[in-house]
């Protein structure tokens, strides 16, 4: 789901989802929206967040949505009656499942005890059934066995009172009734029977949604049949035949304008690309719309072709400022290039995948966050991308916590704006910086295509497991500081240089890193970029210890370095400013070879005690030209060489945070 998204069956199932909307455009409900997205919801890019509502935040904790792990959903068959002038929801289930232990004489499935449950049937059988507690247990009419199929239908009716995101709404725009649902992450059973955990995607769905015949119903999936009622009502039948969450399924009513555009993914192939939008804010979201093919073929060629290539993908508007992926019809309720760009990554890397769990929500909102970036990159220029990355690097630094989310309980713990969404794309910027973009896109594409993964749901191990495979290099010290570590490397920078031969240069660099909690310090392969007198060298170092010492030789004098110049690196950084001067030298003397007297020129940038000596070939003392405090300035020496054989000698200069050398040539 998306931060301004909060984006974030059988035989006839279908679905939808949340994303961003506003009832009235005017320029001031404009200008507090994207205040609003550039400051709580992680500038306009992480959508899938349903966390700040405007409707009741009810929220559960994940601990009351235990599964029943006996039972295996392969489809859900949802019929659902809305009656908009007395917020009614009459609705009647199907829920087809194999058996998954030994034995079973009776399951359970979540509902909220604000619905009422009327009756329950396998086949002909009026089953019996207690229902408290959000739990709704079945006794079934005979003990079933494993790998044993069973079908039932709920009958069921009330006015759902919304959890979390505003799980389902009777809501209204423009005078008009708008009916919407967003379900992340707990909120299907606040108005349908289910299994409410990620993990057990059903084969299929179909949703079949019974309104007032001047609104449309919109679910997931392809529309089947539109049913003309006597009762001056519609009945639209929905149905997807790919697998999904149940979080996954969604409704969106009321009277929209339909306008459709194109994914050309062949010279011959086509797939509709299907926009549901409110008649009053259709001509401001035009502009947007028209860019989804284009993120359809981006996004294609990048990981892989559209997942859902035979039925459909398109955008339903609803009544929250929030984005939402739901399967093949993102709910939005806005539209922008980031937001649209986000809930359409979801459709790989949260649809196409799901998290096993919400621990992993890296692996939905981190990745469609990024992919907001890449949709700049490709659409605007590399510019556009390192600005969209220095904007997430700031939200991410104000992260707490690992990637992981460790306190699932909790909803804005797990759709974190600053962690789970600016955050987690950074380090899949960083990722890529380390690998290069043919092995990065070789990770992406390996990953989501991965027949163990495919159409099914993955842990965050997964997919170190695909990118380890791919880069052919371990990566668990990477995985382990920035997915399961906390916070980022603040680093301290030290040099000096010492000359090593006629316009060659050593850089004398020491790396430092502030102590962390977790880990205690960061391993990362850093770019020095070192400007001299000759120009630009850039070397890389592999930094993986709190402190180390690099020597880095370059052609023509130092003038000043810069750590990680392209910012690959999320970070903070002190003694790497561009300066004029360096903060200790020790210059080769001049002339070299010399006869008899040679200068020697030496800089110091602290109060401090200094040794400058002269030896020979040897090793043997030869003249101690300082030996004492000597404050911050450049010193210039003459060596004469009077009484002294020709041959090689050595200047050494020491000091408690500098020590270098040159070598001399005396020809008599």
């Amino acid at each position: 789901m998306d931060q301004i998204k909060f984006f974030k069956v059988s035989k006839n199932f279908c679905h939808s989802s949340p994303s961003v909307g506003w009832e009235h455009w005017n320029p001031l409900k404009i200008f507090y929206f994207f205040l609003f997205f550039s400051t709580i919801l992680c500038p306009l890019t992480s959508y899938s967040c349903p966390q700040f509502s405007n409707f009741p935040t009810n929220f559960y904790s994940i601990n009351e949505y235990y599964s029943d792990t006996t039972i295996d959903v392969k489809y859900y068959d949802l019929f659902l009656d809305v009656k908009t002038n007395s917020s009614l929801l009459t609705g009647k289930t199907g829920i087809y499942f194999s058996v998954k232990s030994f034995s079973i004489n009776s399951f359970f499935l979540d509902l909220n005890n604000n619905l009422s449950v009327d009756s329950i049937k396998l086949q002909n059988t009026f089953l019996n059934f207690n229902f408290s507690n959000n739990i709704l247990n079945i006794t079934l009419d005979r003990t079933y066995y494993r790998n044993e199929n069973v079908s039932v239908i709920i009958y069921y009716h009330g006015t759902p009172v919304p959890t979390g995101f505003g799980s389902f709404i009777f809501g209204t725009h423009n005078s008009t009734p708008s009916i919407w649902s967003l379900s992340q992450p707990f909120g299907a059973s606040d108005w349908f029977p289910c299994k409410n955990t990620p993990d057990d995607k059903s084969d299929s769905v179909s949703v079949k949604i019974k309104c007032p015949q001047n609104l449309i119903g919109v679910s997931q999936g392809n529309l089947i049949q539109v049913i003309n009622n006597p009762d001056s009502t519609k009945t639209y039948c929905w149905k997807s035949h790919y697998p999904l969450s149940n979080y996954l399924i969604s409704v969106a009513i009321t009277n929209y304008t339909e306008y459709r555009n194109y994914f050309k993914y062949t010279l011959s192939d086509s797939m509709p690309v299907i926009h549901y939008i409110y008649p009053e804010h259709f001509q401001s979201a035009k502009q947007f719309l028209d860019k989804t093919p284009y993120m359809l073929n981006l996004f294609s060629n990048k990981f892989g072709l559209y997942p859902f290539i035979n039925e459909k993908y398109g955008h339903a508007e609803f009544g929250k400022l929030a984005g939402m992926e739901h399967q093949t019809i993102s709910s939005m309720g806005a539209f922008f290039d980031g937001i649209i760009a986000h809930e359409l990554a979801h459709q790989w890397f949260g649809d196409k995948i799901t998290c096993r769990n919400w621990r992993h929500i890296w692996l939905h909102e981190g990745f469609a966050t990024f992919c907001e970036g890449l949709f700049l990159e490709n659409f605007s220029g590399r510019t556009a991308y390192m600005d969209f990355i220095r904007a997430k690097m700031t939200e991410a630094k104000r992260a707490t916590g690992t990637i992981y989310v460790q306190n699932d309980n909790n909803i804005s713990e797990i759709f974190d704006a600053n962690r789970s969404y600016s955050k987690g794309a950074v380090v899949l910027h960083m990722l890529r910086s380390i690998t290069g973009d043919s092995l990065f896109f070789g990770i992406m594409k390996k990953y989501i295509n991965d027949s163990s993964l495919a159409y099914k749901t993955a842990v965050i191990s997964d997919f170190q497991r695909n990118a380890e495979q791919v880069y052919g290099f371990p990566l668990n010290y990477f995985f382990s500081e920035w997915i399961y570590g906390e916070n980022y490397p603040k680093y301290i920078v030290n040099w000096s240089y010492s000359q090593s031969g006629p316009n060659t240069y050593i850089v004398h660099l020491n790396l430092k890193q502030q102590q962390n909690s977790n880990p205690q310090f960061f391993t990362m392969p850093v770019d020095i970029k070192i400007t001299t007198s000759s120009g630009d060298t850039t070397a890389n170092v592999f930094n993986n210890a709190s402190e180390q010492n690099f020597d880095i030789q370059v052609t023509g004098k130092p003038e000043y370095i810069v750590l990680d110049p392209d910012n690959k690196i999320l970070k903070d950084k002190t003694g790497d400013e561009p300066v004029t001067q360096v903060r200790y030298e020790l210059a080769q003397n001049y002339p070299n070879p010399f006869n008899p007297s040679t200068t020697i020129e030496y800089e110091i940038l602290n109060y401090e005690d200094v040794n400058v000596t002269i030896y020979d070939l040897l090793g043997r003392t030869i003249k101690v030209f300082v030996n004492g405090k000597q404050k911050p300035d450049r010193y210039k020496l003459t060596f004469n060489s009077s009484g002294l054989p020709s041959g090689i000698y050595f200047c050494r200069i020491s000091t408690p945070n500098f020590t270098a050398s040159i070598k001399m040539l005396l020809i008599k």
